[in-house]
């Protein structure tokens, strides 16, 4: 373990280079596919409510079960993360999506439907707190932004992936759609065999081992390298993110209620979106699959400027901009009934709670804390993003249960969209530093 932490500076700089486009291409691959298989449930949810008939609260049920499971999956993967290594736990999340995915094909009734996504939702999910982690861990501190916004923009790459293949294969049925993304992830499984575990992690463990056995001088020559709080390192994780005193615990307490605020708005206008254009808006499923295929298509390239905007003006304040954005948008949004004026409204909705705020958003939380934490700390607040939509989708149930949808879209939509403007609370971070200059 040591010699692989010496060894990272004489690797020769084009190799590197290479690693580095080959560790983007990787994780670019991985979350596009999982983007894909959540985005062919939002897609193809009304053809399998009709299929299995079931009730709009049936619905929003399933959303909060799945929610559920990528809340406890994502944590305990961001928990791995730190106690076994990063890339370990990426290959066993990917496969655990691959194997669920196919099997969404022969379910039959509403409890297998539920048990099946819920679980091929949870791992998929996990994609986006372990590629943030390991991927930043590696890449160029003066580049971070821009290339992790690339991986990001795998995002809208799923939707335009999931957007084409249910409007050409829709014919065939829901149950088929799924299967076609099951080769892809195998696909991706293999390739990551050669991605590297986290040097930044190897460095760590080698601090940790050093300390226990009392070597200070082993510990001094290791701090040359990366800079680490020795004073917390053998600390349990859990405990210096939660029970102790500092930026670090502050900094989760502000990223948390923002991302709450921002995913619990995100059901109304990127989970239940379909739902609502079909049955409440006029349009057809057809119709709707077009709108989302246009904005994802297009989205990618959102992403990559918010990457670029992260890295010229500064990560937080590209979120303030996006956020600030959401709650008026989706205003506007509520009143508007000509589809083409909606389709224009929705690409903007689509951009700011997608492209702009993810392209930034993400590469901002690796800097937020300590390779010590940084698992945990991001497997918690991708956790969060989940609690976020597990609230989101249990409000949704509630009220289009019990009130009208212009209610529903209102407090969902809205009024929570409008509790993004506080990412102003969140910490300035200049981009551009190594992530030892951040935080220890």
């Amino acid at each position: 373990m040591s010699s692989q932490v010496q060894t990272r500076s004489t690797v020769p700089d084009f190799v590197e280079r290479h690693y580095t486009t080959y560790l983007v291409i990787v994780a670019l691959a991985g979350w596009s596919l999982a983007s894909y298989d959540f985005n062919l449930l939002v897609l193809t949810l009304p053809d399998i409510a009709k299929s299995l008939k079931l009730s709009s609260s049936l619905v929003g049920f399933l959303g909060f079960i799945i929610y559920a499971a990528m809340f406890l999956v994502t944590f305990l993967a961001g928990w791995g993360m730190d106690r076994f290594g990063r890339k370990w736990i990426w290959m066993f999340c990917l496969t655990g999506a691959a194997l669920f995915t196919g099997l969404t094909y022969f379910v039959e009734n509403y409890w297998q439907l539920a048990v099946v996504r819920a679980l091929a939702s949870g791992f998929s999910n996990s994609e986006l707190a372990i590629s943030i982690t390991l991927v930043n861990e590696q890449v160029p501190s003066h580049r971070r932004g821009l290339l992790y916004s690339i991986v990001q923009g795998g995002w809208p790459v799923g939707v335009f992936l999931a957007s084409g293949v249910f409007l050409a294969f829709q014919h065939m049925g829901w149950r088929t759609v799924f299967i076609f993304g099951v080769a892809p992830l195998i696909a991706v499984i293999v390739c990551r065999y050669w991605v590297k575990q986290s040097y930044r992690f190897y460095h760590l463990q080698e601090v940790k081992r050093a300390k226990r056995e009392g070597d200070t001088e082993r510990v001094e020559r290791l701090m040359e390298r990366y800079e680490v709080d020795t004073s917390e390192v053998n600390q349990v994780t859990l405990k210096q993110l939660f029970a102790t005193p500092g930026y670090v615990r502050r900094r989760l307490i502000q990223l948390t209620i923002v991302w709450l605020l921002y995913s619990t708005s995100y059901v109304a206008t990127n989970v239940y979106i379909t739902y609502w254009l079909t049955h409440y808006d006029g349009w057809s499923s057809t119709s709707a699959g077009h709108l989302l295929l246009i904005a994802g298509g297009l989205g990618f390239f959102f992403y990559v400027i918010g990457g670029i905007l992260g890295e010229r003006y500064g990560r937080r304040e590209v979120l303030i901009g996006s956020g600030m954005l959401v709650g008026p948008l989706n205003l506007l949004f509520m009143f508007l009934h000509p589809h083409f004026i909606v389709a224009l409204v929705y690409f903007c909705i689509y951009q700011v709670t997608n492209g702009t705020w993810s392209g930034a958003g993400y590469a901002y939380w690796a800097e937020c804390f300590p390779t010590r934490v940084r698992g945990t700390a991001i497997g918690w607040l991708g956790a969060m993003f989940t609690g976020g939509l597990l609230i989101g989708s249990a409000l949704w149930t509630v009220l289009i249960s019990f009130t009208s949808p212009m209610v529903t879209w209102l407090i969902v939509a809205v009024v929570i969209g409008f509790g993004e403007w506080l990412a102003l609370i969140l910490p300035k971070i200049a981009p551009g530093q190594r992530l030892e200059q951040v935080a220890t």
